[in-house]
C-alpha cells in the first residue's frame, strides 16, 4: 500500500458525488491503466469540444438552446480536465518531474 500523500485521484466521482482515490504500489495495475484510459478519452473529449466551441463561435446563426447545450458539455469537460490535472499534479509531486 502506499501512503496517504501517493494516493491517486480517479477521473471519476464516486456516490453522491465524492472523489475516488486508488491505493497502490502498481503504477502499471489494471486500475492505474483504466484510470490512464479514462483521462486520455476525456482529455480527447474536452479537445472536441474546444474545435466544436471555436466552430460554434464563429456561427452567428446558432440557436440559444445549442449554445446552451456546447456550455453545458464545456463546463462537464472542464471538469474532467481539471481532475486530470490535479491528479497528475499529485503523482508528478509524488513521482518528482520526469526529464
Amino acid at each position: 500500500m502506499t501512503t496517504p500523500n501517493e494516493l491517486r485521484l480517479l477521473p471519476w466521482s464516486g456516490s453522491e458525488g465524492k472523489p475516488c482515490y486508488l491505493s497502490s504500489d502498481e503504477r502499471g495495475g489494471y486500475m492505474s491503466r483504466l484510470a490512464d484510459n479514462v483521462e486520455a478519452v476525456q482529455l480527447g473529449t474536452a479537445a472536441e469540444l474546444l474545435e466544436e466551441a471555436s466552430e460554434t463561435l464563429n456561427d452567428r446563426d446558432v440557436a440559444l438552446d445549442e449554445m446552451r447545450r456546447l456550455v453545458n458539455e464545456l463546463s462537464g469537460a472542464l471538469r474532467d480536465v481539471l481532475r486530470v490535472a490535479t491528479s497528475r499534479g499529485h503523482l508528478l509531486a509524488v513521482d518528482g518531474p520526469r526529464p
